[in-house]
């Protein structure tokens, strides 16, 4: 489906416990993966979202809180190629929104 996108606000707390399955899917439909976040701006939560999809770290905390309110538990990272992270942080929203570069 061409016109069907998803994004990632929310949820890198399921995404980083199959962290093998969420890159494929990740680099499958790179096309069609948007950037986002369920919070303000928060420098913070940017952190761990680019530390989730740009690294390969291991077990680490998905929230800012000591308990995060998914649940107790620690995620991976996906280490996606650059081409990838190019499209879902912002070539994809700007297809979608029909913006010129």
């Amino acid at each position: 489906c061409p016109n069907f996108f998803v994004d990632i606000s929310a949820r890198i707390s399921e995404l980083g416990r199959q962290p093998y399955t969420a890159r494929q899917f990740m680099l499958k439909h790179a096309d069609q993966v948007l950037f986002g976040t369920d919070m303000g701006p928060d420098l913070d939560t940017y952190h761990i979202y680019y530390r989730f999809l740009e690294t390969d770290d291991e077990y680490f905390n998905y929230g800012t809180a000591e308990v995060p309110g998914q649940g107790r538990w620690f995620i991976y990272g996906l280490y996606l190629p650059d081409d990838v992270l190019e499209k879902v942080y912002y070539l994809n929203a700007h297809r979608v929104l029909s913006i010129d570069k």
